[in-house]
């Protein structure tokens, strides 16, 4: 049968599964536990929060956020491009300029949209 075969995944999967809970139970259990105001505050660098926890983000947080992702993942295209350019000669040149013709329209696009100017 072929589920036979993955049996031992199975077996890693779950022992590796209880190791961690079995290691985190451990140090809640064996952990120290000498708590302090220092200790309990909320940040580190001293000085109190002035707004709550619960506070939304501005829509143009996560929209600057997914375009950094967007034109970052350029470059996930280009390291190979530039691996073997010598390799595609003029037309792998020509599909590279064509592929960041349309990344600079995007990129105009969102700049004339107003995009990335925090308000």
């Amino acid at each position: 049968m072929v589920l036979l075969d993955y049996v031992p995944i199975f077996i890693m999967v779950s022992l590796a599964g209880i190791f961690g809970l079995v290691l985190s139970k451990a140090s809640e259990i064996f952990g120290p536990k000498k708590p302090n105001p220092e200790k309990l505050s909320t940040y580190e660098s001293g000085m109190q929060p002035i707004r709550t926890a619960r506070e939304r983000f501005s829509v143009k947080f996560y929209l600057v956020a997914m375009l950094f992702i967007l034109f970052d993942v350029e470059i996930v295209f280009l390291y190979p491009w530039a691996a073997v350019v010598r390799e595609l000669r003029l037309f792998g040149f020509i599909e590279m300029l064509i592929f960041v013709a349309v990344l600079l329209v995007g990129y105009v696009y969102i700049l004339k949209k107003g995009a990335l100017r925090w308000d």
